[in-house]
């Protein structure tokens, strides 16, 4: 039976706003995971894409559905599909976002949509962000979340893809449980298939799922860890879920102002593709 998602999208043009201070300690405590040495400080510009661990929305623990999620209905439509991703973003950085700079985040839901995978139904929720402290806005951002279907019994997986292109950047990041759950702690994120193993095996994964953000902060991590011109614009596509204990590799292929990049399993196997535009200074 079809779904109808007429329903859903009578959320189209939801707003919700959260303020922040931009703090020194998450970025201190981000810096850490990702083995760096240069948190910013106050007055610092934020690194590209550390912005999602700022601007949390508090959820009371009664308000939680039982994936650890905050129940649906509320600024997000009330999907039917138990199964969620974060599919992909397009963020653009038109100033630096400063540790200690008081600045708010107005989210917009802009589209649902209904398509068919090889697995079933598939709902898009396309949320559009803006972040702008006292003066023009420092970050705007469209991110594509895409709901799915339960697995079903004996589905096969889809062949997976391969690196597209010899890496000229390249590093190595083991992604352990600990690594997992630090940053969902950074994220104020319960949801289940990050940290309890049981669940994520219920809900058709082969391990706990390492965050779609976490590896694209890796790829822009990446990027700064091979030049010092600025991001100026990021987007990124899942194109299959890494579960822990599978090494994430990153890599990074510079074309002048430009950076192809991608993660892939420590087989080779693509797991996200992004590009990087490199600002002259």
């Amino acid at each position: 039976m079809a779904l109808d998602i007429a329903p859903l999208r009578q959320w189209i043009g939801r707003q919700e706003t959260v303020g922040d201070s931009v703090p020194p300690f998450p970025a201190a405590a981000l810096a850490a995971t990702l083995d760096r040495d240069d948190a910013p400080g106050i007055g610092e510009p934020l690194p590209p894409l550390w912005h999602w661990i700022y601007f949390r929305e508090l959820h009371k623990h009664a308000e939680l559905a039982e994936n650890g999620h905050a129940g649906l209905g509320g600024f997000l439509p009330p999907v039917p599909l138990p199964r969620r991703m974060f599919a992909g973003a397009r963020v653009s950085f038109p100033r630096p976002l400063r540790i200690g700079e008081q600045a708010r985040r107005v989210s917009t839901l802009a589209d649902v949509s209904l398509k068919k995978g090889g697995g079933g139904d598939l709902i898009f929720v396309r949320v559009h962000h803006e972040i702008a402290g006292a003066g023009e806005p420092a970050i705007i951002e469209e991110q594509d979340l895409v709901y799915r279907e339960a697995p079903r019994p004996g589905q096969p997986e889809p062949a997976p893809l391969h690196s597209p292109a010899k890496a000229v950047w390249k590093h190595e990041i083991k992604t352990d449980v600990a690594l997992l759950f630090r940053y969902s702690a950074l994220l104020f994120n319960a949801y289940r298939i990050h940290y309890d193993r049981p669940f994520a095996l219920e809900q058709g994964y082969v391990g706990l799922v390492v965050h779609g953000q976490l590896i694209a902060t890796l790829l822009a991590d990446l990027v700064r860890r091979n030049t010092d011109r600025p991001i100026k614009a990021f987007r990124f596509r899942a194109v299959r879920p890494l579960v822990d204990g599978s090494p994430c590799v990153v890599c990074g292929v510079p074309n002048g102002s430009t950076v192809n990049l991608w993660a892939e399993e420590g087989n080779g196997a693509l797991v996200m593709q992004a590009e990087a535009h490199l600002s002259d200074r």
